[in-house]
């Protein structure tokens, strides 16, 4: 499955029903009757396979399916659908976007009062949440609500695309790139120990499903693909960039849920060095991983979180690097094949 295809499939957050399928079928196919792929209550999605030698380490692949997006919650008199958000977006960045609605995909348009029908206080503050609205051109309340009753989710209806040198664009960039990676693993990985790839539900709304999942899987360690807040346009110091696109994988050193375990960060970065692999450390807090959650399941999960440098993360344009996401690519691939020849290592990691 094409990096294209996997951004453009729907999944705010409890509402993954349409990644998952697609992921499921992807694995499954993968896999080819060497191990199973199943779903949980929560919504999260798993591939296993099995261990092919005894004595190595259980690892967890995991990376997040699900994106930011809104939810119905009432229709208008006039036929404007109100909204929440599922996750965190800034309304400036949802204003006069695109999005679909529902599983049919009912095409509507975020929308504000126009500029020169506001005041002055309007026209300088920033713009609420409570004052937006999606127009999916309906003449009143019967017949929006009949097309996209509350509870029905949107999300941006945004086009993937390829442009300048080696960048890419699309909503979902990060969670999707880190799919993407975990999909790639589980074709390429040779890694005869346990392998259990995690695409996880609810992490835009508190890491939900990775508390489950690391509950469930337990693994000796976890490896968490994600994307990286890079701040680095011009308008942002640089002591403030976190993660550089084309600097290659990002290696987290904490972010708003966790600090990273000193050893297994330094591994990363030795096998990156040692391979010749593109690696940086991504120094700003950014969003929380899905090791935050598993760090603290059972008696703790040892957790490596490598992230794909994304701009405008959370918008329905985000940006990466490709020669990035293939950096993320083959240093998972080659922390999988440490972890084969140095297992005794990873113990005291």
């Amino acid at each position: 499955m094409q990096l294209k295809e996997l951004t453009a499939l729907r999944a705010p957050s409890g509402f993954e029903d349409e990644a998952r399928s697609a992921i499921a079928r992807e694995a499954e196919a993968i896999l080819a009757g060497e191990g199973r792929v199943f779903a949980d209550t929560i919504g999260n999605l798993y591939a296993v396979r099995e261990a092919r030698r005894a004595g190595l380490a259980h690892v967890m692949l995991c990376a997040h399916m699900d994106e930011a997006g809104f939810i119905v919650t009432r229709a208008t008199d006039e036929g404007l659908l109100k909204l929440a958000c599922v996750g965190e977006i800034d309304a400036q960045c949802a204003l006069s976007r695109r999005v679909l609605v529902g599983e049919k995909g009912v095409p509507g348009v975020v929308g504000l009062k126009a500029i020169h029908l506001m005041s002055r206080e309007e026209r300088e503050a920033r713009p609420k949440l409570g004052s937006l609205a999606i127009d999916i051109g309906a003449s009143s309340k019967e017949e929006a609500e009949r097309l996209c009753p509350p509870g029905s989710y949107a999300a941006f209806d945004s086009a993937y695309r390829e442009f300048g040198e080696g960048f890419v664009k699309a909503k979902a960039l990060g969670s999707r790139a880190g799919c993407a990676v975990l999909l790639h693993a589980l074709r390429e990985s040779r890694y005869a120990g346990k392998i259990t790839c995690v695409f996880t539900a609810q992490h835009e709304v508190g890491l939900r499903g990775a508390a489950v999942a690391g509950k469930r899987v337990q693994p000796d360690v976890a490896l968490v693909l994600d994307g990286a807040q890079a701040m680095d346009m011009g308008m942002t110091p640089a002591h403030e960039r976190g993660a550089v696109c084309g600097g290659g994988a990002a290696v987290y050193m904490m972010d708003r849920r966790r600090v990273a375990g000193h050893a297994l960060m330094k591994r990363a970065l030795d096998v990156a060095a040692a391979r010749g692999i593109g690696a940086q450390v991504c120094r700003g807090l950014g969003i929380g991983s899905d090791a935050g959650a598993l760090e603290l399941c059972g008696e703790g999960i040892p957790c490596l979180t490598l992230g794909v440098p994304c701009r405008y993360i959370r918008t329905p344009s985000c940006v990466a690097r490709r020669s990035d996401i293939e950096a993320v690519k083959a240093l998972t691939l080659a922390m999988l094949e440490d972890m084969e020849e140095h297992v005794h290592e990873y113990g005291t990691l």
